[in-house]
């Protein structure tokens, strides 16, 4: 009889397990940001808390990183600049100065006191005019 109820409890700590997997892959942001970048949608992922950790951005299918610096604004300590790659060039055909323009918007929600620099390939079409 002790047999059968230490089943049963192994059993229901089982379904636990799988449903606590469960949801942990479904709200996890790193899947998010892929389903996005699929999807062809706009996904901002970061840790506004871990200034040395770099943000993930997602646009129109292309996958964008950039990195984060902190200094001094007027009266705090800041993130004051952001460089933004990717490390997928060839992933960028079709963009546009203006979805350059939109992401730096919303990067600029994020961290309003930042000087947002783009990376060689993306800075030249910048450059152009």
């Amino acid at each position: 009889m002790f047999i059968v109820y230490l089943f049963r409890i192994l059993i229901v700590i089982a379904i636990l397990f799988l449903l606590y997997t469960v949801y942990k892959y479904i709200s996890s942001p790193v899947r998010k940001l892929e389903m996005a970048k699929n999807k062809k949608q706009f996904y901002f992922l970061d840790d506004p808390d871990h200034v040395k950790k770099n943000f993930f951005m997602t646009y129109k299918g292309m996958l964008f990183e950039g990195e984060k610096y902190i200094g001094t604004t007027e009266s705090t300590f800041d993130v004051v600049s952001v460089i933004v790659y990717t490390r997928q060039p060839n992933e960028l055909k079709g963009l546009e100065r203006d979805d350059l323009y939109f992401l730096e918007k919303e990067i600029l929600i994020y961290y309003p006191h930042a000087k947002v620099e783009w990376k060689h390939p993306i800075s030249q079409l910048l450059d152009i005019y």
